[in-house]
């Protein structure tokens, strides 16, 4: 099912557990149920540079609302977490049974529960067979350990071969919003080769029944926040239409741009994740306008 849901990637790292708890109360009595982490969040904001900072602070979060646990879906991910000495992604986990076993193991222990509702594979890892991830993630699936499994920042190749193997794939997490950049234009800070979602994409999860999960969907506040400026790779045309669009849409409804690109994400099908750092921000993305016919069409320029 389609639905806002809150990531939690700096929770315990950039934002302090105090504001991490009003966040997820607030998603929470506002009628929000689905909850995204990764075992490696946020290992770049840590001295240490390693992750499970969000795990322990959700775990904690948990333990002080007992009964709440059964109301949520709660997503994490594995194979980015570092764990070995040299750079990162060098450094990473990957994505090896006994890899797997062990992460989500660890993310459950961090969680203080017995199983997650959907496990991510992070990011590829080709050293290992993908008849060895397949098997795993269904070994994963079979012990009661994950609900479900997605695939986040792999190649649509990769992941149609993977579930022809036996992976349980059924939900894809990918860098999507209502502006694109230029296509074979590397977008400085993404570091995932095939983070994106294309036309390609929106078919191959159409035709396959998969769900897809949008991250970074409001492009890091460039869509309302003069001083981050979109990246330099969507200075293109298209961008100038789908602002104005955009504009004209929101200004109509009376809503804010934020408001409209999610709104337009959900009824396109596709759960955005959001990251507010503040319950007011929190409080914009939950606030969302109905669009119509009208707006939709409008919209599609």
């Amino acid at each position: 099912m389609t639905s806002l849901v809150l990531g939690a990637m700096n929770f315990g790292t950039l934002t302090d557990e105090r504001t991490s708890f009003a966040l997820l109360d607030r998603f929470v009595d506002a009628g929000g149920t689905v909850i995204d982490t990764a075992n490696c969040y946020a290992f770049w904001n840590d001295p240490d540079g390693r992750g499970g900072q969000s795990e322990r602070l959700l775990g904690r979060w948990l333990a002080a609302r007992p009964g709440l646990r059964d109301r949520l879906t709660l997503a994490t991910k594995a194979g980015a977490e570092p764990v070995g000495p040299g750079e990162w992604p060098a450094s990473r986990e990957g994505l090896s049974a006994p890899a797997l076993k062990e992460a989500l193991t660890l993310s459950l222990g961090r969680l203080g529960i017995d199983h997650v509702d959907l496990f991510w594979t992070h990011m590829e890892d080709r050293s290992v067979p993908l008849e060895e991830t397949a098997g795993a993630l269904a070994g994963l699936v079979a012990d009661g350990l994950t609900g479900r499994v997605g695939v986040s920042n792999h190649p649509t190749w990769r992941v149609e071969r993977a579930r022809a193997l036996g992976a349980p794939y059924s939900a894809l997490q990918l860098r999507y919003s209502y502006l694109t950049p230029r296509p074979w234009t590397r977008v400085e800070g993404v570091n995932h080769r095939f983070a994106w979602v294309t036309d390609e994409t929106l078919d191959y999860v159409a035709s396959e029944g998969l769900d897809l999960w949008a991250y970074t969907p409001l492009i890091s506040g460039s869509y309302v926040r003069p001083e981050r400026p979109f990246p330099e790779a969507y200075d293109h045309p298209g961008t100038t239409r789908r602002l104005a669009a955009l504009a004209q849409v929101a200004d109509g409804l009376g809503a804010t741009r934020n408001q409209v690109v999610l709104a337009w994400l959900l009824a396109n099908g596709v759960s955005p994740i959001i990251g507010p750092s503040t319950v007011a921000q929190l409080d914009e993305l939950l606030d969302l306008p109905g669009l119509g016919p009208a707006e939709l069409a409008a919209l599609d320029v």
